[in-house]
């Protein structure tokens, strides 16, 4: 499955759309994770333990994405964006989206 965020793929033809494919995880944040959050703001430097939530729900978003897209039979996702919002206090959805196509 190739996934790209550009709206074409160089030296492949599109035959057809099939339409969005999506894929979304909510994550929260866990008590644990938020100490060392804290103790990290005093200190200062990068929050490793959200940084790592932030990737695995990602990583887990696009894996969604790439099962929806082969359950369109789709070769490939273009144009492929993400998002991030929050859901409630102390989570957030990651979405990833793009479209479906079939190549020649």
């Amino acid at each position: 499955m190739i996934i790209i965020t550009t709206e074409s793929i160089p030296n492949k033809e599109i035959s057809e759309v099939l339409g969005i494919a999506r894929g979304s995880t909510v994550r929260a944040r866990h008590i644990g994770r938020d100490i060392m959050a804290i103790l990290k703001n005093i200190v200062g430097g990068e929050i490793d333990e959200y940084t790592k939530l932030q990737a695995e729900s990602r990583e887990q978003a696009l894996q969604r994405m790439t099962e929806d897209a082969e359950r369109l039979n789709a070769d490939a996702v273009i144009g492929v964006r993400m998002m991030t919002s929050m859901v409630a206090q102390g989570a957030a959805e990651i979405l990833v989206y793009g479209t479906a196509v079939k190549l020649k």
